[in-house]
């Protein structure tokens, strides 16, 4: 539920400033005003399942869209029901809305791809609570190798030559040298990968999916003393939230979706940091950054 403090689900992803929500609880527009985060760039959101600490603020949210006289499509992807809600809803309270909205219902069952542009893949799966509900994961496409400005210059290189290498060529000379590609190029970025596990019971294949994800956010809804709670609601607990991060070898572990009947969250880091030191607290208006590195280079 609500607090003074804090406000139920909702978490912006920003890639490269293209703006991503998952999830949109009950006043996740006031959020986004507080921290100054324009609406105009949120054009996809993403919604884990269909209870309201994780919905309520979608309704309010598009009708600030259109009030606002938004021109964009409005792209938002959810289990099977969320059409219905959403279509019902606009016509219950006669909206009209200035844009499209485009409403994209997942399978419930599969790991599928459901968005994709020149930098980024996001895919859904399936996760275990009492109602179908769908975890997210983001994960930056593989960059191109990075050329070595000083050998632009000291090979005259053409831009097809240098496209070309970037591809992962070696280079032939005019005067038929071969030029190995490790010569002429750095290591690329490695890819960044984000992934989302909302309201779920422990699984294994969350550990599958996230393995060797930079940030991994996992509901830590109890403490381990309430482990039969978590088991009768369809939740987690630190524990559990600990363990599959550990076993995933993930950078980063974020757990969040605290039950209300803690007064505060420092026993369930406490538990969580015993099995997997780099657990953090979801706090609202906190932001986590994956910072680009360059991958190893390879010796031969």
């Amino acid at each position: 539920m609500p607090t003074a403090k804090r406000f139920p689900t909702a978490q912006l992803i920003n890639v490269n400033e293209r703006f991503f929500l998952l999830d949109c609880g009950e006043g996740t527009q006031m959020q986004l005003r507080k921290f100054r985060i324009r609406f105009g760039k949120i054009n996809h959101i993403f919604i884990s399942h269909l209870h309201g600490d994780h919905v309520f603020g979608l309704f309010g949210l598009i009708s600030s869209f259109s009030l606002l006289g938004r021109k964009n499509s409005l792209h938002i992807y959810g289990p099977p029901g969320i059409k219905n809600i959403l279509l019902g809803h606009l016509q219950m309270f006669s909206m009209e809305l200035v844009f499209t909205l485009d409403i994209h219902e997942l399978a419930p069952k599969r790991h599928q791809q459901v968005f994709e542009d020149k930098s980024l893949t996001i895919f859904a799966f399936p996760l275990k609570h009492r109602i179908t509900t769908m975890g997210y994961i983001f994960l930056e496409k593989d960059a191109e190798l990075n050329i070595k400005k000083e050998a632009i210059s000291k090979y005259n290189l053409s831009l097809a030559s240098i496209t070309k290498i970037k591809n992962g060529s070696d280079y032939l000379t005019p005067d038929g040298i071969q030029v190995p590609n490790s010569e002429l190029t750095k290591p690329p970025y490695k890819q960044r990968k984000y992934v989302y596990c909302t309201d779920t019971r422990p699984l294994k294949k969350i550990n599958e999916l996230a393995k060797n994800a930079d940030i991994l956010y996992h509901e830590a809804t109890f403490l381990d003393r309430d482990k039969y709670l978590a088991r009768d609601t369809g939740h987690s607990t630190t524990v559990q939230a600990a363990t599959a991060a550990k076993e995933a070898g993930v950078g980063r572990l974020i757990i969040g979706h605290f039950s209300a009947r803690y007064k505060d969250q420092v026993q369930h880091l406490k538990e969580a940091r015993e099995i997997f030191s780099e657990t953090v607290i979801a706090e609202d208006g906190v932001t986590f950054s994956i910072e680009k590195m360059r991958a190893p280079e390879v010796k031969n």
